[in-house]
């Protein structure tokens, strides 16, 4: 499969261009920093870009099979992360194909919070993710009003870190998943083997889903 990531020299970026040229699929990683991109795996081919510019974006899309959104503005620039995701998902309906877009936990309802999402949790959001988290929330309802259901949203769990490849986790859909010792939590790496395996087998075609331990 030809494969386009976005963000891709990201730290969530780059574990699933990893995982997909792992799985022998020819992945186009984009990203604006060419430096960056020259640190990727050979196989990798590195398309330096600006998602915000349409002329820029289409050079990336081009006869590409699915692309993978893992964008995230840095700090005072979260206001970006729609209008950037939008632009993607965009893009893949005008060749119709799918999109992939890593989004955040914020709209994920807490388990025995009365239906709290962890936006509105106080416990699992620390001020300083507020920002970035309504962001997201943000992000998830602009693929709702998405006319054409060639969108998957997959949102981590509280806790997204870099750690073990084990190539294990459960599925959910609206709820945040907590392990046995009452953490919700998932290794970047294994966020990436969920992507690539909805990437390869696509279940959530139109929706949003989660994983975790």
């Amino acid at each position: 499969m030809k494969i386009t990531v976005y963000g891709a020299t990201g730290d969530v970026g780059r574990r699933i261009v990893a995982e997909a040229v792992k799985r022998g699929h020819l992945v186009t990683a984009v990203s604006r920093s060419k430096t960056q991109l020259a640190t990727l795996p050979e196989a990798v081919i590195g398309h330096p870009a600006d998602v915000s510019d349409d002329q820029q974006l289409a050079k990336t899309t081009d006869g590409q099979d699915l692309l993978i959104s893992a964008l995230r503005p840095g700090d005072g620039g979260e206001e970006q992360l729609v209008s950037l995701t939008t632009r993607v998902i965009e893009a893949g309906e005008n060749l119709g194909i799918r999109s992939i877009v890593v989004g955040g936990a914020a709209r994920l309802i807490v388990p025995g919070q009365g239906g709290l999402t962890v936006l509105q949790s106080p416990d699992l959001l620390p001020e300083a993710a507020v920002p970035i988290a309504r962001a997201c929330q943000r992000q998830y309802e602009a693929c709702l009003q998405r006319d054409q259901a060639l969108w998957t949203y997959l949102s981590p769990p509280a806790l997204l870190e870099p750690g073990e490849r084990t190539g294990n986790y459960r599925l959910g859909l609206d709820t945040l998943i907590i392990d046995h010792n009452g953490h919700a939590r998932i290794s970047m790496e294994d966020f990436a083997v969920a992507i690539l395996d909805e990437a390869e087998s696509p279940t959530h075609t139109g929706k949003a889903f989660t994983v975790g331990y």
